[in-house]
């Protein structure tokens, strides 16, 4: 997943947006970005945590450096509801809750619940490890 699909995603649940992002693996790769517009993203820069309107030359954010980054694995976690929802193999998974798979889910917090805020770890929708013990 790229850091500028931040700019895009929102909880799918109560759409809020944006999402907290943290990253457990990420990969560089030397490219450049094919388009010349600067900031690409319209709203939010995750790259630099930063509203494009804060920002006082959005022209120089460093959107070349941005994309070059992939986030392999990670979570995205929505503040307003306590929803997570991961990001395995680059890709972020945000299924509804009826639709997750909760054993998957849950070895997925287990995994990195060293990294993942407590509150989430035991408190998080749809599933935590609070209510799996």
């Amino acid at each position: 997943m790229k850091y500028r699909l931040m700019d895009l995603l929102a909880c799918p649940m109560c759409k809020k947006f944006p999402l907290k992002l943290i990253v457990f693996q990420q990969r560089k790769e030397e490219r450049k970005c094919p388009w010349t517009r600067r900031p690409l993203c319209e709203l939010y820069c995750r790259f630099k945590e930063k509203w494009i309107k804060e920002v006082k030359e959005p022209e120089k954010l460093p959107c070349d450096e941005c994309f070059k980054y992939e986030i392999v694995e990670g979570i995205l976690i929505c503040e307003n509801c306590k929803r997570w929802y991961p990001i395995k193999d680059e890709i972020p998974i945000m299924l509804p809750d009826d639709l997750r798979d909760r054993n998957e889910d849950l070895k997925f917090l287990e995994k990195y619940k060293d990294k993942i805020p407590e509150e989430i770890v035991k408190e998080g929708k749809p599933f935590n490890l609070g209510e799996a013990k």
